[in-house]
């Protein structure tokens, strides 16, 4: 191959991984917490590096996108990460409670490893969980989490990290994945409105 017909294919395979680029870029800013024109060089600079040199097998990005939902999203995410911040100050200097902390296991219920690798990044930049580890093949995040005392702190949070599933599959997931959330909710909404016709009745 040409020197030409090389850096037209790097070219090529820059412009096909921008969207990927553009999030490594965010996620280098969101991990030094720095939104300034030198982390956003050095992190184009990293991620340039990590696509060219660690080659991974092409990620499937879904071909979908509501603005509106991602949107949303975004809002709803910094605002979760203000309210885990003062959680977690609050426990910290809440000196005559021990916060109390737990790994919990949270089966995705839309995922592949795209889908996946979206909400443990969202769980782990949230103050006050931590994503340790992903079962790729069950399609099961484990974090560790403070703030638990109970089953019912342990069910909260694992609704937590289902409701940040849901969130991305509206705004970001794939037509499939949307279609079946929609069905579980309309399900859900069906079966609710069934119990109170019974009580009703009865």
């Amino acid at each position: 191959m040409s020197p030409t017909e090389t850096g037209r294919h790097f070219w090529r395979d820059i412009r096909v991984q921008l969207p990927f680029l553009a999030w490594l870029v965010v996620l280098w800013m969101l991990l030094w917490s720095q939104f300034t024109v030198l982390a956003f060089i050095s992190g184009l600079v990293v991620a340039v590096f990590v696509t060219r040199v660690f080659r991974l097998p092409t990620v499937e990005l879904s071909g979908r996108i509501n603005i509106w939902y991602a949107a949303l999203l975004v809002v709803q995410f910094l605002f979760a990460v203000l309210r885990g911040a003062v959680a977690v100050t609050v426990q910290v200097f809440d000196f005559r409670h021990q916060p109390g902390a737990a790994i919990i296991a949270v089966p995705l219920r839309y995922a592949d490893d795209l889908m996946m690798t979206h909400v443990a990044v969202i769980s782990s930049l949230v103050p006050g969980s931590l994503v340790v580890e992903a079962d790729r093949d069950r399609q099961v995040l484990y974090l560790h989490v403070i703030g638990v005392r109970s089953m019912a702190d342990v069910e909260r949070q694992r609704e937590g990290v289902l409701r940040w599933e849901r969130r991305v599959v509206r705004a970001l997931g794939a037509p499939a994945q949307y279609r079946a959330l929609k069905a579980d909710l309309r399900a859900t909404r069906a079966g609710g409105a069934g119990g109170l016709t019974r009580g009703g009745a009865r």
